[in-house]
Order: structure tokens, then C-alpha cells, then sequence
């Protein structure tokens, strides 16, 4: 047997004590309580995890740069490139905070890679 909600005419199972559409008691004298419900939209990033991204950053962005100083230009100094992908995954956040980090990071990232260029040859 199934119970039809008043308010919105949905059909609920018999076991239900209240509309699963819209909330109205299905039995009579039944008070629905009011309850709230919090939900961490975004996961809380640790601090360790920022200080993490900028190690990665600046591992991935100078290490092109002095790949290429030591091996005297080879096709290794491409890899100061990589240092972008670290800052463009925090950019991609709702938090401000972590935007602020992303866009530093960028920023590491840019010096890095200018760096590389100015040490290929002409």
C-alpha cells in the first residue's frame, strides 16, 4: 500500500511518515521537526598541502633552469614547464585563500620558465 502526500500528490512507500518529495506528515498529528544540514562544500586544505605545491613549484619551474645551466643546453631545460600545472590546479579552487596561493605560484612558475628561455641559444 502506498500513502499520497496531500500537499503534492506524490506516492510514498507505507513505511514513510512523511512525503519524500516534499516533506508534509503523511499521518495525522505528526510534527516535522526542524533540523538543518551543513555541508563542507569544498575540503578543508591544509596548510601542509600549500607548502607541498610551492616545493613542487619551485622543484618543477627552476629545475628546468639549472637542468639546462649544468648540461649546457640540452632538450632537458623543457622541463621548467611543468612547473605551471601545479599553480593552474589551485587556481581552479572556490576558496579565495587558495587562488592567492595559485596565482603566487604562477608567478614562481613565470620567473622560472623566463629564466629557461633567456638560457637557449640564439
Amino acid at each position: 500500500m502506498v500513502r499520497i502526500c496531500k500537499n503534492c500528490g506524490f506516492e510514498n512507500q507505507d513505511s514513510y511518515d512523511f512525503c519524500a518529495k516534499c516533506g508534509t506528515p503523511l499521518v495525522e498529528g505528526l510534527q516535522s521537526n526542524t533540523f538543518f544540514v551543513y555541508r563542507n562544500v569544498e575540503p578543508d586544505i591544509s596548510k601542509k598541502f600549500i607548502v607541498i605545491s610551492y616545493i613542487i613549484t619551485i622543484f618543477f619551474s627552476f629545475g628546468g633552469f639549472i637542468i639546462d645551466l649544468i648540461a649546457k643546453h640540452t632538450s632537458m631545460g623543457f622541463f621548467s614547464f611543468f612547473g605551471f600545472f601545479m599553480p593552474f590546479f589551485l587556481l581552479q579552487a572556490r576558496d579565495n585563500k587558495i587562488k592567492k596561493h595559485g596565482f603566487i605560484q604562477l608567478f614562481i612558475s613565470f620567473i622560472g620558465f623566463v629564466l629557461f628561455i633567456r638560457t637557449l641559444p640564439l
